[in-house]
């Protein structure tokens, strides 16, 4: 059997002003997020008898956001946007795990900076043809310091200790040009460089330079119907949380390696969408596309300076990745329902990459075959009422380890609600969430060593169930 326990608090302050500014406008913004998380898990098995224990005895994370924004107008056809965003964020993690014979510890503390200046000037030269130019740059930090002892005995742990700094700038252009009522073609370039820099259990230094093209058509025959085109060379933003070891012994996993030296995954991606309109407001969109991918990150086994195994974030090389989307706004007003609509979308995805440990194809790691959700709202304006209900359908992820593999499926998520706002500075919310009382379900497949190599040591299947909850929100807008 098995019991849990769970103690949580969560609090989030957020503050904005907006003034003129030095003939522009000034926006500032700031955000502060407090969260604790204590979590006790027993676990007792009656044959043969063992007994388990997991305690996260401490997990705590402060994170302040400060940004402005400011926007001026330098005649009728040229505008200058400049952003600028400061993000800092302290976690502390720790975490006991026992068994007859066996006691884990594991200990994090990680610091996190992020901050970004950008620049964007706008000129329409005429009513065909438009442009954007300018430029960001970013400075990323992360320190972070791991314990991880085993019966008192301090292990070895790739990349356990390090701080990781990433300079990175980025200079942008785009022209727009629509030579025809019907016809708008966007063509962009990118080109960004970075400087990426470890110390500590890992010393590394390296440069990386991308090139990213853009190439949108849109052709618009009638106000119905458009098709939209595009080819673009996308690069991901590196992890930090990849670069540094972590555990997640609470769904029975290992120890995880961290590796500072990734590179990021780069697609080029093929899109061709259709929308078609109807009934005012409905719309419908048919959506496909396809993206050769470099540098797939996902997972491989690396090895500590004593010889031990760990499971670490990797390049594992070439792939690809599929997938077709519908998305359905649908008007009910001509079924009576004024003020009513239903909104929906699915999606279908395929992937394919190389597994690093048996060198077979499958699937990228937390891809899901197939996603959807759907809501329903309708507003009442005679009673300052909006009620709706909103599903987000159940997926299925599976991920690859050296010596395992997980399942993960989540059941259908249903919330149903009312907004009152009785006046127009006061809206009184009240939520249902988790009507289905959906459930989780984690399959882990356990192998005695490396997958391909050694046979299934054993299957540890867990199903989790979670009831519904209720809350009530109010709030007051300050101001004019």
């Amino acid at each position: 059997m098995e019991s849990e326990g769970v103690v949580t608090f969560q609090g989030v302050f957020t503050g904005a002003y907006e003034t003129p500014f030095a003939g522009g406008r000034l926006r500032l913004n700031s955000r502060i997020l407090l969260d604790e998380f204590n979590f006790d898990e027993q676990d007792y098995q009656s044959f043969p008898v063992v007994e388990k224990a997991l305690d996260q005895w401490g997990q705590d994370t402060k994170e302040i956001e400060v940004g402005a924004r400011d926007t001026r107008s330098f005649g009728p056809g040229t505008s200058l946007e400049t952003v600028l965003l400061q993000r800092n964020q302290d976690r502390h993690f720790g975490e006991t795990f026992r068994e007859p014979g066996s006691t884990v510890l594991f200990s994090l503390d990680r610091q996190t900076g992020e901050s970004i200046a950008r620049t964007v000037l706008k000129h329409r030269r005429s009513e065909t043809l438009s442009f954007e130019a300018g430029g960001e740059g970013a400075f990323n930090w992360m320190e972070s310091e791991t314990d991880f002892v085993v019966n008192d005995v301090a292990q070895d742990l790739p990349a356990a200790n390090v701080r990781v700094e990433e300079a990175r700038g980025e200079l942008f252009g785009k022209a727009t040009w629509r030579p025809t009522a019907t016809l708008t073609a966007e063509a962009g370039l990118r080109q960004e460089a970075s400087r990426i820099s470890s110390e500590g259990d890992v010393e590394l230094e390296k440069t990386l330079y991308f090139t990213k093209p853009r190439l949108a058509v849109t052709w618009a025959p009638n106000p119905a119907n458009q098709l939209r085109l595009r080819v673009e060379r996308e690069v991901d933003q590196l992890d930090f949380d990849d670069f540094v070891a972590d555990t997640n012994f609470n769904s029975g996993g290992d120890v995880q390696a961290g590796n500072p030296d990734l590179e990021p995954q780069q697609a080029w991606v093929f899109e061709a969408a259709f929308e078609r309109r109807f009934l005012g407001d409905g719309a419908l969109v048919l959506t496909v596309s396809h993206s050769e991918l470099s540098d797939v990150v996902d997972r491989a086994p690396v090895f500590s300076p004593s010889g031990d195994a760990f499971d670490a974030p990797a390049n594992i090389g070439s792939g690809y990745e599929q997938a077709f989307q519908i998305n359905l706004t649908l008007p009910l007003q001509r079924i009576g329902l004024r003020g009513a609509q239903l909104k929906g979308e699915v999606e279908w995805e395929k992937s394919r990459v190389t597994d690093p440990t048996t060198g077979e194809k499958r699937r990228i790691s937390g891809s899901r075959p197939v996603e959807w959700e759907a809501s329903f709202t309708q507003d009442l304006p005679a009673w300052k009422l909006a009620f709706g209900a909103e599903a987000y359908g159940g997926w299925r992820e599976t991920y690859y380890r050296f010596n395992e593999i997980q399942n993960r499926k989540l059941k259908t998520f249903v919330v149903t609600y009312v907004d009152w706002k009785p006046r127009p500075d006061i809206t009184v919310r009240a939520e249902i969430d988790n009507l289905t009382e959906r459930g989780f379900r984690e399959t882990r497949y356990r192998y005695g060593g490396v997958r391909g190599q050694a046979g299934l040591e054993y299957t540890d299947d867990r199903d989790l169930q979670v009831g519904r909850y209720f809350y009530v929100r109010i709030r007051k807008t300050l101001g004019g």
